[in-house]
């Protein structure tokens, strides 16, 4: 592999094609190190027509062995939030900023542990995102959670600071509308679940109102 600041998954993006290609191409990445351990790669699903794009953070478990994101505890918990919100998660499109699953293990041949990808991991995979966007052309793009937001936005992004809220960003040269929110399994994972619950759903209101 070369150096750390020299990670980068353009070599690998096709010269042409919609979504399959990129997908078929992204399946042999080696941009950056979390391809040696992950299962496969985990690239975006849904329409190339879709009018808003969802982009979390990295595949979990369950969706590196499945090969699909959100598909685990988190997208289950996500797909019934957008549909309280006003919005089909069948016409949405699914993706991540880091398209493997990082993780580490207390012991070998025991759970595998999520463990959030680094800003240069982030930036690495920022091509297959690029690609995405480019290739989509989403009205509107919803952040989910911090690492998708400094993805996307820079270091100094905090989602606590701009949940909830239409902004306008420029995004990979093109004007981008976008809300952000607290990524779902921080949903899981809150002491007061409902509540958290409750705070994603009126934030992809937000979303909803937008695509009105």
């Amino acid at each position: 592999m070369p150096p750390e600041d020299a990670y980068t998954a353009t070599p690998f993006l096709p010269a042409r094609g919609g979504l399959p290609a990129l997908g078929k191409a992204a399946a042999a990445c080696r941009g950056c190190p979390l391809h040696r351990d992950a299962t496969q790669t985990v690239f975006g699903t849904g329409k190339a027509t879709a009018r808003v794009m969802l982009v979390g953070e990295q595949p979990g478990d369950q969706e590196d062995r499945q090969g699909t994101p959100f598909v685990g505890p988190a997208g289950h918990l996500l797909d019934r939030a957008l549909a309280d919100a006003g919005i089909d998660p069948a016409e949405a499109y699914l993706t991540n900023a880091v398209k493997h699953f990082k993780f580490t293990r207390a012991e070998p041949h025991k759970r595998r542990i999520h463990k959030a990808p680094t800003l240069r991991e982030a930036t690495a995979c920022s091509p297959w995102l690029a690609a995405e966007l480019k290739t989509v052309k989403p009205e509107l793009l919803v952040v989910l959670g911090a690492t998708a937001g400094k993805a996307l936005l820079g270091s100094s992004f905090r989602v606590t600071r701009v949940r909830g809220t239409l902004l306008e960003e420029e995004i990979h040269g093109r004007p981008q509308r976008l809300v952000a929110t607290v990524h779902p399994s921080a949903v899981l994972r809150s002491d007061d679940r409902e509540a958290a619950y409750q705070g994603l759903v009126s934030d992809l209101k937000t979303a909803a109102r937008a695509l009105e």
